[in-house]
């Protein structure tokens, strides 16, 4: 952090501010899976509840926010909000969303990406083979409402006509 103070000629306080606001900077080394587990509101509403998610994958890891596992396979850290509301509650783990959690899926994930790291030539496998799916966990596709469409199920409006002079 000192050196790229010293490149952009700021004082290294600016590039400390930085590091330590947001989360997508680490100052130490995190595992192979990083584990973000969101607990702002909609997540610790939403569903079992982040606090239940968070608990199952600490009693799962035998780690706290913050910590690695000694086989420096998982990390995990509880973060404020990644921006996938509508299907809280969720983690996020390296680049991938998983959502619609349940205690059970977030430990059964974790368990897959354990067993996935032990497979030689994982990196070479086709696409989805070992690995948990991201995205949703509660078996719809996006965020769709669980029990099917909701709203708009009929033509919004009445028998409108159009102006035919190109004005509104």
């Amino acid at each position: 952090m000192n050196e790229v103070a010293r490149i952009l000629e700021m004082p290294p306080m600016r590039v400390y501010e930085v590091a330590t606001f947001y989360t997508m900077y680490n100052r130490s080394p995190v595992g192979k899976y990083f584990v973000q587990v969101c607990t702002t509101t909609p997540c610790m509403l939403g569903g079992c509840g982040s606090d239940a998610i968070m608990k199952a994958i600490e009693g799962h890891l035998g780690i706290k926010s913050g910590g690695m596992t000694d086989d420096k396979l998982f990390s995990l850290l509880e973060v404020e909000c990644l921006g996938a509301c509508v299907n809280a509650p969720m983690m996020q783990i390296n680049d991938d969303y998983y959502e619609d959690l349940t205690p059970e899926s977030a430990v059964g994930i974790l368990k897959a990406l354990k067993a996935s790291s032990n497979v030689e030539g994982l990196a070479n496998a086709a696409p989805g083979q070992g690995l948990p799916r991201p995205g949703p966990q509660s078996g719809r596709q996006t965020c769709e409402p669980i029990q099917g469409l909701t709203s708009l199920t009929s033509e919004p409006y009445g028998n409108e006509v159009l102006r035919t002079d190109g004005q509104l």
